[in-house]
């Protein structure tokens, strides 16, 4: 296991490589090029920017979160395979840099939804909060506003240029369907994987957040039967999926433990997070401690780890505490204290497995 952090970039991010690194434990630096719209070809003289802003701190950009696919090739358009080249191209770019995973998601118009970017918890700490009621009764437009008024940071999923387009998107997806998106990821993953597969990086899609239709949008990245659709989809070990707890966990029936069981040989990188998830469908982003959340933390890292899991993870959002002015979900402090808290479970089932493997030995001995 390979722990990351994900970091948006010098003066785009209240969190510094300086920070990042007395965190014991990361390696990883998870990052991307922000200021990139979907559908560019990133250029290498941006890219090894980043790099060389890491290896300063000793950290590696194995890991890619994200590079954005562009509309047109989840709509199936004509226009799609000029994006796909410009994919293709940014593929063979991040290979020569060590790259070695790209995390990507297929979701319409929107990356990710919630209601509220600072919800209180109990404790006083604020968290990313998802109300289904709201979102069940409000035009979309309302909620974007709301969103798009946040005033310190861009928002992955929200930048300016696809806000400004979002009637034209949603009147492009009516009549688009779950099977069409299904069809039109694998269109894009067979034109994909083989270029990822020569240049030894692997493809691992996200999944839907929340991970169920939403404002009548089709949603596939949902659940244990559609991920295993898509990894059959292109029958390669570079077709795989960035397993995130909280993105499924927000739907409590995924069983997230028996998804890391089956997939384990196809998850490249790992998101672990918790959600409270309240019986009117409502959520809300929590610490990473098990009591705090609906997410079994404890057995999903038990999953990995009896999987001989050794790519790449990292914790989620976590919840903005002690006065932190940060983006949201994406602080340092209950970041950091969710890698030390998932470096503790592993350590335990470390120690657990020395001392098994002892005991047997004089056992055998004896």
């Amino acid at each position: 296991m390979k722990m990351g952090f994900r970091w948006y970039g010098e003066g785009n991010d209240s969190v510094s490589l300086r920070q990042i690194k007395q965190i014991p434990g990361v390696e990883t630096i998870v990052w991307a090029l922000h200021d990139r719209q979907a559908g560019e070809e990133w250029p290498m003289d941006k890219i090894l920017e980043v790099k060389q802003q890491a290896e300063q701190y000793g950290f590696n950009i194995d890991v890619v979160e994200s590079v954005n696919v562009h509309e047109d090739i989840k709509l199936g358009l004509p226009t799609r395979d000029q994006y796909i080249e410009n994919y293709k191209r940014t593929i063979e770019k991040l290979a020569k840099v060590g790259v070695k995973v790209i995390c990507y998601n297929f979701m319409p118009v929107f990356d990710w939804l919630r209601t509220d970017l600072y919800k209180e918890h109990e404790d006083g700490s604020t968290a990313l909060f998802f109300e289904k009621a709201k979102v069940d009764n409000i035009d979309p437009m309302e909620l974007v506003d709301k969103i798009a008024k946040n005033p310190d940071y861009t928002m992955p999923g929200w930048e300016p240029e696809r806000l400004e387009n979002l009637s034209k998107l949603f009147e492009a997806y009516k009549g688009v369907t779950e099977e069409d998106l299904f069809n039109n990821l694998e269109y894009f993953l067979k034109e994909i994987v083989p270029v990822a597969a020569e240049n030894d990086i692997k493809m691992a899609i996200h999944p839907d957040d929340p991970p169920f239709s939403i404002f009548g949008l089709p949603r596939i990245v949902t659940n244990q039967e559609n991920i295993r659709r898509i990894l059959k989809l292109v029958e390669s070990p570079y077709n795989g999926v960035t397993l995130c707890t909280g993105s499924l966990g927000s739907n409590p029936g995924n069983n997230l433990v028996e998804m890391v069981k089956e997939f384990a040989e196809r998850i490249p990188f790992a998101h672990v997070r918790n959600v409270k998830v309240y019986e009117n469908g409502d959520f809300i982003e929590t610490s990473h401690w098990q009591q705090d959340g609906s997410v079994d933390v404890a057995g999903v890292m038990a999953a990995y780890h009896e999987a001989g899991f050794t790519g790449y993870i990292r914790p989620d959002h976590g919840r903005h505490i002690w006065d932190e002015q940060c983006r949201p979900g994406y602080g340092l402090y209950d970041r950091a204290l969710g890698i030390m808290y998932l470096l503790g479970i592993w350590d335990s089932l470390e120690l657990s497995k020395a001392k098994t493997s002892s005991n047997n030995l004089e056992l055998k001995t004896f």
